[in-house]
């Protein structure tokens, strides 16, 4: 008797655990007969990405309800500050540096404004600030040394000002579709121009792949990953092969040639 009721409060701790866990990237269902890559570094960080809860709508920067909801399969837990700058381009660009700032690879976190300054966290991080007049651009001290994550949010709302997917297309790699990998980036650079990110891939037996791509957009909004419409049934996985050129995704279509790396 004593051995049943264990059993019994083990099950039900364990299905309260179960429905109260946190949902992440690497949750969302598969396709049926796919099979998650193997991955590490910014990829594994892509992947443990957390979302917030099922049906949670995407917001804007001002706390109001974006227009339209279709395109949005699941909300990427993370503020994006109350003011409007983290759209497309600089969500891929904010998911690569905490990724970074979170592994202390601080010399590697560094992004180029549209003027073409190239602004340097570890350099913001040693007590330099930025000063914008016109077109010039320059460092002046103005702090103490801070690596606090307050500061680093403050250097990456700088970034998001001065930066957009016209200087971040000229920073990446182009990379060919059949090469593609979690983290790789979908970019057309102008004004305004688009960014989206992959965040997970996977893989079946007939040599076919998925991925999941998210974004932010404008006005600035939640990241979140986005749904396929134009086949429900795998949604929001998009699969494809090496012959694949073109991607319509809810707000935007890509091609394969515009698939870059950071």
């Amino acid at each position: 008797m004593i051995n049943r009721l264990f059993i019994y409060l083990l099950v039900t701790i364990l299905a309260i655990q179960s429905a109260f866990a946190q949902r992440t990237i690497g949750s969302i269902p598969l396709p049926q007969g796919f099979t998650r890559t193997e991955v590490s570094g910014f990829g594994a960080y892509l992947r443990k990405l957390p979302l917030k809860p099922e049906g949670t709508p995407v917001k804007l920067f001002d706390g109001t309800t974006k227009y339209w909801q279709g395109g949005a399969y699941a909300v990427v837990d993370m503020e994006i500050g109350k003011t409007d700058l983290q759209q497309c381009a600089d969500a891929c660009m904010r998911l690569r540096a905490e990724y970074l700032w979170r592994n202390k690879q601080y010399s590697a976190i560094h992004f180029n404004f549209s003027n073409g300054f190239r602004a340097d966290y570890s350099k913001w991080a040693d007590g330099y600030r930025i000063s914008v007049k016109g077109n010039k651009t320059s460092w002046y001290q103005a702090d103490e040394p801070d690596y606090s994550y307050k500061a680093f949010r403050k250097y990456l709302n700088m970034v998001f000002a001065f930066a957009g997917t016209a200087s971040l297309s000229q920073e990446l790699t182009p990379i060919s579709l059949a090469n593609a990998q979690i983290g790789d980036v979908f970019l057309v650079g102008g004004h305004p121009g688009h960014a989206m990110i992959i965040v997970d891939m996977a893989t079946d037996g007939m040599g076919r792949k998925a991925m999941l791509v998210a974004q932010s957009y404008m006005p600035a909004q939640d990241i979140h990953v986005v749904t396929n419409l134009d086949e429900e049934d795998v949604s929001p996985w998009y699969i494809y092969d090496d012959n694949t050129h073109a991607f319509g995704f809810p707000e935007w279509t890509f091609y394969s040639y515009q698939l870059k790396r950071f």
